[in-house]
């Protein structure tokens, strides 16, 4: 039987559930072995063949090597895990999240600052898709 998720009709939001952390678990393996300063200096050294020792889709891979933090989400990675491969990059958080996001760190810092994004516009995926319908059908 499956569990009902009602904040997957959240645009823009991932939620880290147990589907998340059983699809992301060993490309957030890999993150938490970038703890390690062995680690880090083998990773940066051969990106590729560090990524080949762990047991992550091709896919995972692709998007750890594209530096596609928002990819990595949707292919179960948690932002805690992740924030290891910025910092292994020399990237603050602050400028991680600005990189999600499409802004500059200082235009991310600047909104988050200003109270966060606004809340205008549809706040449910099934609102996109009602407009989208009532404009094809118009």
């Amino acid at each position: 039987m499956a569990i009902e998720k009602p904040y997957t009709d959240i645009p823009g939001t991932i939620v880290f559930d147990s589907d998340q952390s059983r699809k992301g678990y060993h490309l957030n393996q890999f993150c938490m072995s970038l703890m390690s300063a062995d680690n880090r200096a083998r990773f940066k050294a051969d990106e590729r063949a560090y990524l080949d020792e762990w047991a992550m889709s091709e896919e995972q891979k692709q998007a750890v090597m594209a530096r596609d933090l928002n990819r990595c989400m949707a292919l179960g990675g948690n932002i805690y895990f992740l924030a290891k491969i910025g910092a292994t990059d020399g990237h603050s958080f602050q400028q991680m999240a600005g990189s999600m996001t499409g802004m500059s760190e200082e235009a991310y810092r600047d909104m988050m600052l200003a109270g966060g994004r606004k809340i205008d516009g549809n706040r449910y995926v099934s609102e996109w898709e009602e407009s989208a319908k009532d404009k094809n059908h118009g």
